[in-house]
């Protein structure tokens, strides 16, 4: 089983119960965490809510496999000092560009490809653009994305597809 669809015999409800069980603790964690309350009111009023949010994730048909992506978790965590450390060589550069008037800032929009095949996947990359100053994911279609970038440096930097290829790796498809 790869964690993917109706396989090993489950019937098409299981999946939605177990993610919408996995969601509940999630929300009751952070609640908890958040709120720092254990009187029994207070707990009360929390788990109530808890399920209310619960019950409006299953009515909208939000719950999925992607819901609460686990599979990607060690993928993620690998991703993310990578990303964090592209974030903090774009703010180095923009902070130098807005220091120095003589640096060039020359606003583009321009469409990169698209290599993810989830929606998962797709807003992984488009939010990692938009976090690294620069540059704004402005639209997503099939397969390309469009970019705003202050910049042809940060254009570049988008267009040479190594965030893209990282993403998919995340996603599971490099």
């Amino acid at each position: 089983m790869n964690g993917h669809g109706n396989e090993g015999g489950q019937s098409p409800g299981y999946r939605p119960i177990i993610h919408g069980i996995g969601l509940g603790l999630v929300l009751a964690a952070c609640w908890l965490l958040l709120s720092g309350y254990f009187q029994f009111l207070l707990l009360a009023l929390g788990a109530a809510s808890v399920v209310f949010c619960l019950w409006i994730a299953m009515r909208m048909d939000l719950i999925d496999h992607e819901g609460a992506p686990v599979h990607i978790t060690w993928a993620a965590l690998r991703y993310l000092p990578w990303l964090l450390w592209e974030i903090v060589k774009a703010n180095i550069d923009v902070a130098r560009r807005v220091i120095h008037p003589n640096l060039p800032i020359a606003p583009s929009l321009f469409d990169a490809p698209v290599s993810q095949q989830t929606d998962l996947g797709q807003a992984l990359y488009a939010n990692s653009i938009t976090l690294t100053p620069g540059t704004v994911s402005v639209d997503l279609g099939p397969g390309v994305i469009r970019v705003h970038a202050l910049h042809d440096g940060a254009a570049d930097g988008v267009l040479e597809g190594e965030m893209d290829k990282r993403v998919s790796a995340v996603e599971g498809q490099g």
